[in-house]
């Protein structure tokens, strides 16, 4: 209700005829929706996004906030296919053996060491006795 509500970006109360409502508790004047990052405006036809009561558009929340490949570092589309190794994402064509450049498909034996992906051919063999501890995976 107009009059009533606190702005979520100024802190002004909102008596205008029109707000931004933005989940179920937060209200913005118009003109106070704005991207945190860059300034866009954002209204009903802009994706907002929510991160510590700041308020963002797609492609900067994406950007700072959204899961990057461990190799490029660079965020994911929601079309992107991914590997995984662990807690780390790739995007297919970054996960490379570090030491010969393969790419490395599903089914494909590999290791990873710290950061590094290494192939089977490349990654030599096993840490100290991890062969007696029972079958390399």
């Amino acid at each position: 209700r107009p009059g009533l509500a606190l702005c979520a970006g100024c802190g002004g109360r909102i008596q205008d005829p029109f707000l931004l409502r933005v989940s179920p508790d937060l209200e913005w004047h118009v003109a106070c929706l704005k991207c945190a990052e860059c300034g866009q405006p954002l209204d009903e036809t802009c994706t907002c996004f929510l991160r510590d009561g700041k308020a963002y558009c797609k492609r900067d929340y994406s950007r700072l906030f959204g899961i990057k490949c461990a190799q490029c570092r660079a965020a994911f589309s929601s079309s992107d296919l991914v590997m995984r190794a662990r807690d780390h994402v790739y995007h297919l064509e970054c996960f490379r053996c570090a030491a010969c450049g393969r790419q490395l498909l599903p089914g494909d034996q590999f290791c990873l060491r710290e950061r590094d992906l290494l192939c089977r051919a490349d990654h030599g063999p096993p840490p100290d006795g991890a062969a007696a501890r029972g079958p390399r995976s």
